[in-house]
């Protein structure tokens, strides 16, 4: 798959500014260079070097004890560049020498320093004279260059410069006529887009974006620009989703606390003002009363304990179970609860023994409160069966699996969201609306994945996939 390379508009506007500034420079350049030619006179070059060169020699003497001295990193400069140095007293003779030719005398006479300024190519070296001046005496000094170097610096050229002076001056103002009005006309260009881009951050911030056409240099950024509202507005109908279920949630949540307390309550009044009649009817008050204040105290644990899952806070303690008779043995649990006593639940498995790393207790609770929501959102008729696969030795399936009613595919999609209590809460106000969210928050924190199954009077299966490891 070929991915499209983004280019960043603002360099492409660099690159032709600056291929513009080249092209206008080097014919500055050009017309400079025509202008202020030299005449390179035949066998010479032209180099200011060795100029600076044996002037600057001078920073690397210095006087001790009435003697001249030269650095270490004079001499180590005359070898880099393969120079010969002889350094001459008051009276011209030679008192040091350093790469010297043996065809150059060892004393001079001032006029012949003074040829030295003017001479050019003697002897196979092209010679430049200096001095070094101490508080009490002069010293000169000879640099001998091994090559042929023209004396001669740069002239006005007036006849070019007579010649191309109005071609110039046209060409001058024309390109800055140019530069001023591409300035002008990409400042205006650039601010134009600039305020089309600020407009649209302050219309996303304030939510009344309107979407952007993605063409031009700037598409990529009206591209980003449209995204991150489109990216916005999802999270806030998401937030509001969330946020009005929660609100919905808690405000059934208060109503189910209030369904138990108000029988406690009453019976308990009566109870105190002991105007119950017999102890037959105590017992059954008494039965009312723990009924509805189990149910009030599973509203808490599951509340308790889905805020631990979400929250993380939760004790994970995974050990090696016996998988099938754990899974076997949750089923008889639920099966000998009052509550379903006169309901069936099949247990099969396709294998006899398997060792699995899980949190046996958490697990429970996962797997109960699946088989639970089957029993009590359909009718008693209804069969349940409750299966064990194991899946390439890698995966251990459980299927809890109904004829019953069943679900639509709105009814599956929000099944699992922790606001979530069905459609069928008024026959069935027994239910918090977290049993399903709490069981595929035990079955994601074991490493598995949980999914639903489900159609319109022909029942539904619950899938759960648990990584088959030991601990």
């Amino acid at each position: 798959m070929k991915h499209k390379i983004k280019v960043n508009p603002f360099l492409r506007i660099f690159a032709f500014a600056a291929v513009l500034t080249l092209v206008l420079a080097a014919s500055a350049i050009g017309v400079f260079y025509y202008m202020f030619a030299i005449p390179e006179p035949v066998g010479l070059s032209l180099a200011s070097w060795p100029h600076r060169f044996t002037d600057n020699f001078s920073s690397w003497m210095k006087e001790e004890h009435g003697n001249l001295v030269i650095e270490d990193i004079g001499i180590d400069r005359l070898d880099k560049y393969r120079l010969w140095l002889q350094v001459l007293d008051e009276n011209g003779k030679e008192i040091f020498s350093h790469n010297k030719p043996t065809d150059y005398p060892a004393s001079y006479s001032a006029s012949e320093l003074m040829a030295f300024g003017t001479s050019n190519y003697k002897n196979g070296n092209t010679v430049f004279v200096g001095s070094y001046k101490s508080s009490a005496k002069t010293w000169s000094y000879l640099v001998g260059f091994p090559y042929d170097i023209g004396k001669h610096m740069l002239y006005y050229n007036a006849e070019n410069v007579g010649r191309l002076g109005p071609v110039f001056r046209i060409a001058v103002s024309i390109a800055f006529v140019l530069l001023v009005s591409f300035v002008f006309l990409y400042g205006f260009w650039l601010t134009g887009h600039l305020a089309k881009i600020s407009k649209g951050i302050d219309d996303i911030s304030n939510r009344s974006y309107v979407k952007l056409t993605e063409k031009g240099v700037f598409r990529e950024v009206y591209r980003e620009l449209n995204y991150m509202d489109n990216k916005i507005y999802n999270s806030d109908k998401l937030q509001e989703n969330t946020e009005r279920t929660r609100r919905e949630w808690i405000s059934n949540i208060t109503h189910d606390l209030k369904t138990p307390l108000s029988p406690i309550k009453g019976y308990a009044e009566l109870l105190s003002l002991g105007s119950v009649p017999d102890s037959e009817t105590v017992r059954e008050y008494g039965q009312i009363i723990l009924k509805n204040a189990n149910h009030a105290q599973r509203l808490m644990n599951e509340l308790k304990l889905t805020y631990q899952l979400e929250a993380g806070v939760m004790p994970f303690q995974p050990q090696n179970i016996s998988f099938i008779r754990f899974v076997r043995e949750t089923v008889i649990d639920i099966i000998n609860d009052p509550a379903f006593l006169n309901r069936s639940i099949e247990f099969a498995s396709s294998i006899e023994e398997l060792t699995v790393c899980v949190d046996a207790d958490l697990l429970r609770r996962a797997l109960g409160n699946l088989i639970v929501n089957a029993l009590t959102h359909n009718p008693p008729e209804t069969s349940i069966t409750v299966s064990v696969n194991l899946d390439k030795k890698t995966q251990v399936t459980v299927i809890v699996r109904d004829n019953g009613s069943g679900m639509s595919e709105e009814q599956q999609s929000e099944l699992f969201n922790r606001y979530y209590r069905g459609t069928n809460t008024k026959e069935k106000p027994e239910g918090s609306g977290l049993g399903l969210a709490i069981a595929k928050q035990i079955v994601t924190l074991h490493g598995g994945e949980i999914s639903v199954k489900s159609k319109r009077g022909e029942g539904t299966q619950f899938i759960v996939l648990l990584p088959c490891m030991i601990c």
